[in-house]
């Protein structure tokens, strides 16, 4: 170690980061989870690059995680890339969108404070161009892009982002809950933001990012209920020129966007449901990009990487079966557990993705995050005798039970399985497979939370750089939680996860919310998954975030 240089980086630095750079010289955080958290604090690259230097760790190469590299091919001005993806299931209310096809659409006109990082950093700037906390993580402070025009006119200023936030939790974001107030939000400046938090937080910065998608910036003078298509005033690089919800949408590149004019001149957005139908479409050069292929049905496209590029992201992308805790026939944890006990998570690993997915242990905290504990609790096995004991000692042998689930990506093919694996241990299962806009506008019937009243029933959830989304809208605040799940001790370890400003903290917070939510059993995640995406290689540049979002701004045709 350099003692001179390290000690100088230090002295440099607030007392976070001080701690997250010892934790990095004393091995207790690899490189990858350094810069990542590094850059979560809005440390710079090059601060980064001299503490690797100065510590001389040796250097690891994690798959990736988010995002891919800018292009690395000649690209030409001009052209059209047509993308297919699944239709979004409701209005484009950014407030309110809760799928990952309106997702991408949203996502195409208007940004994020924090974007994708390069490479495989996980956030990086966007409408901010630097951010920091105060000593105790309780006040962050975001610098905003100046330069940045509405596509009315107008100049993006602090004011936007104050009435962003505040609409947001006028509405009950889901991953700012508990967060951030109403009326915490203050502009400093034209271009400084201040945040003032309900408490100490670590993740903020994740909060506001791509990887919070109802979080994209909208003008001040923006109202509830507003959409997309109808209010199209958004800063980023693309125009929307028509939407069609059952069809598509097209979109025209800005020549003055802030961040440089696309190199491709439209954007295609083609809508289908049917994962085999979308494969087809490119290997028939009708459409040129598939936001998310699945493994199944796209071995064409994985064994011919001359015409085909392949983006393979390692994500926290999962599926929550969800059983009510509150009331019908899984009120009782035993009933949870049998259904978790009897599903063969290897099986579907390697049935379902043909190994491109991990298996998982009835909590969200996937094995990508620094503070997941693969020993609290043990894995959870298959057990299929152990299954019929716990349903005879709770007296519900011989349950039936219904099982809601979207037409959406191997989410049929998971239902099947369930379905197989729970009839072994006397659980006889109806299938209900349903479109995905059917299906999503009875999930979220009601918003607060989502829930059409099943008992039973798999939903989607797409990447987060970090698991708070998942563990605040499922399991603590309600806005997801289609279990009904309630339980004040993982509400209290969610608290001090949320409080935790070093990954030692939010990793025994996640310990105890491992070991809960595998015991109390309110969702069966039987695994993570690989999120896979698909392109010509006519294009090069795209990328994705693994959350239904495609960015195309650095993209363009292979000259």
């Amino acid at each position: 170690m350099n003692i001179r240089i390290f000690d100088r980086l230090r002295r440099a630095s607030s007392p976070l980061e001080v701690d997250l750079i010892e934790s990095y010289a004393q091995g207790r955080v690899t490189r990858r989870d350094f810069v990542k958290r590094g850059t979560m604090l809005g440390l710079s690259l090059p601060f980064m690059k001299a503490v690797i230097g100065a510590t001389h760790q040796p250097r690891t190469t994690p798959p990736t995680t988010a995002g891919t590299a800018a292009a690395t091919k000649p690209l030409k001005d001009g052209g059209t890339i047509r993308v297919t993806v699944q239709t979004p299931a409701g209005a484009l209310d950014p407030l309110k969108m809760a799928d990952l096809g309106s997702y991408g659409i949203v996502a195409q006109t208007f940004e994020h404070l924090l974007m994708l990082g390069e490479g495989k950093e996980a956030i990086g700037p966007g409408l901010a161009t630097e951010w920091k906390p105060n000593a105790d993580g309780t006040v962050w402070t975001f610098k905003l892009r100046e330069g940045v025009k509405w596509e009315s006119g107008g100049d993006f200023t602090a004011d936007d982002v104050v009435a962003t936030m505040d609409r947001l939790m006028e509405n009950g974001n889901a991953a700012l809950g508990g967060v951030l107030a109403k009326g915490a939000t203050k502009a400093v400046d034209p271009h400084t933001v201040e945040f003032t938090l309900s408490g100490p937080n670590g993740n903020f910065p994740a909060l506001v990012s791509v990887y919070n998608a109802q979080a994209v910036i909208t003008p001040k003078g923006w109202a509830a209920g507003s959409t997309a298509d109808v209010n199209k005033d958004g800063t980023g690089p693309w125009k929307m020129v028509s939407f069609d919800p059952t069809t598509g949408a097209k979109f025209q590149r800005k020549e003055d966007y802030w961040g440089g004019k696309p190199m491709l001149e439209s954007v295609e957005w083609v809508f289908n449901n049917d994962s085999a139908s979308r494969v087809a479409g490119l290997q028939g050069e009708s459409v040129d990009a598939i936001v998310q292929i699945d493994v199944l049905g796209s071995e064409g496209l994985l064994a011919d990487p001359g015409k085909y590029k392949i983006l393979d992201l390692q994500t926290a992308t999962h599926r929550e079966i969800w059983m009510r805790c509150d009331k019908g026939a899984f009120t009782d944890k035993r009933v949870r557990q049998a259904l978790a006990m009897s599903l063969d998570r290897e099986l579907m690993v390697t049935q379902l993705f043909n190994g491109k997915a991990v298996v998982a242990n009835d909590h969200p905290v996937a094995p990508i995050y620094p503070y997941f504990d693969k020993s609290a609790p043990p894995q959870r096995t298959r057990d299929v005798e152990g299954a019929k004991k716990l349903l005879a000692d709770a007296g519900a042998t011989g349950l039936k039970a219904t099982l809601y689930a979207p037409q959406l990506n191997e989410i049929p093919q998971l239902a099947e399985l369930v379905k197989q694996n729970a009839a072994e241990a006397g659980i006889e299962i109806a299938l209900n497979v349903e479109s995905t806009d059917t299906f999503y506008n009875e999930w979220c019937l009601t918003y607060n939370p989502c829930d059409g009243g099943q008992d039973f029933g798999i939903v989607d959830y797409g990447h987060r750089s970090t698991p708070d989304t998942y563990l605040n809208a499922a399991y603590a605040t309600g806005e997801w939680n289609s279990a009904h799940f309630k339980n004040d001790a993982f509400n209290a370890a969610f608290k001090e996860y949320q409080k935790s400003l070093d990954v030692a903290g939010q990793m025994a917070a996640c310990q105890k919310m491992q070991v809960i939510a595998n015991d109390e059993c309110p969702y069966a995640i039987p695994y993570f998954y690989n999120y896979l995406s698909a392109h010509s290689t006519k294009f090069d540049g795209v990328r994705i975030s693994a959350l239904g979002q495609m960015f195309l701004n650095k993209a363009g045709m292979v000259a």
